[in-house]
């Protein structure tokens, strides 16, 4: 029995209004010209991915990075417009930016 069927049992009368749908939109990401750089650096002993080079807007770059945390199920963070990405996951990252329509190169080995 999942939470809408208990919320069911609880609330027989109660009909769902449409704005109790949740809204989830997607925001478009500006899709620049030149190629992304992806690179793989060791910190303090560590490997970490570093995305560098888009143009667009920080906020774009921030919600970039959010979802590819979120995608690969790592940490990581922006900072000095690159994203950093803690592990090696060059391929992943690359095959993900792809998909979403950006140019990547592939840096540092």
């Amino acid at each position: 029995m999942d939470l809408q069927d208990q919320l069911k049992n609880l609330f027989p009368d109660h009909q769902p209004s449409p704005e109790e749908a949740p809204i989830h939109e997607e925001k478009q990401l500006w899709i620049q010209q030149e190629p992304m750089i992806c690179k793989f650096e060791k910190r303090k002993g560590k490997p970490t991915t570093i995305i560098e080079g888009y143009t667009g807007a920080d906020e774009d770059f921030k919600i970039l990075a959010k979802e590819l945390k979120t995608k690969l199920s790592v940490g990581g963070t922006f900072k000095d417009d690159a994203i950093i990405i803690q592990g090696d996951y060059r391929d992943k990252i690359m095959q993900i930016l792809k998909e979403k329509g950006f140019k990547v190169k592939r840096v540092g080995g």
